[in-house]
């Protein structure tokens, strides 16, 4: 999971958070995600907690340090560096959605799809776009493959849907257009 340190200024973001880590527990979906305990970050650890789900953080030393961490999980994760913690998380996870967040956020997503564009994984990438938030990022990307910098097929690397239940089922049905290896993740 990739989202927001922060809560946004809306409760929607805070609620639709709390919805994933809610239907994650009740499915028996494990979550992987930065291992903090603010922002959107903390509102989905707390909620698939509390539903008896299985969490794993993955969290920087000088982050953890700062007080950031979730000390309420049984996994906590404590790695070096920020590429240490995403490839962590791309290693534990078997998905990825990204929720609202920032540049942090923004950042993971764009990897962890370029790894899919690259073969160095074959798993579902997708955004809960919660209340048309990422608009403007999908419309960048419908651009950029209209104007020659990204292919369609690739572009359809990222699932998009605005209901978490859709979004799920998606993923759960996602099978990898991309066949060929570019490189591996030693290589990134």
């Amino acid at each position: 999971m990739f989202c927001g340190s922060s809560h946004g200024y809306h409760s929607r973001y805070a609620d639709a958070a709390r919805n994933l880590g809610q239907q994650l527990a009740t499915r028996g979906i494990g979550l992987v995600y930065g291992g903090g305990n603010v922002g959107l970050m903390g509102v989905l650890a707390d909620a698939a907690l509390a539903g008896g789900g299985e969490v794993i953080g993955v969290i920087p030393h000088a982050l953890f340090a700062k007080e950031l961490g979730h000390t309420g999980i049984s996994d906590l994760r404590i790695v070096h560096t920020m590429h240490e913690r995403k490839s962590l998380m791309a290693t534990l996870a078997d998905g990825f959605i990204a929720l609202p967040g920032g540049f942090g956020t923004l950042d993971e997503l764009c990897e962890i799809v370029t790894w899919a564009q690259l073969g160095i994984h074959h798993k579902p990438c997708a955004v809960l776009n919660v209340d048309g938030y990422f608009d403007g990022f999908l419309q960048f990307l419908d651009a950029a493959v209209a104007q020659g910098f990204l292919r369609g097929e690739h572009r359809a690397l990222l699932i998009v849907s605005p209901q978490l239940n859709d979004l799920l089922e998606q993923m759960a049905d996602y099978r990898s257009p991309i066949h060929e290896q570019w490189l591996t993740e030693d290589e990134t």
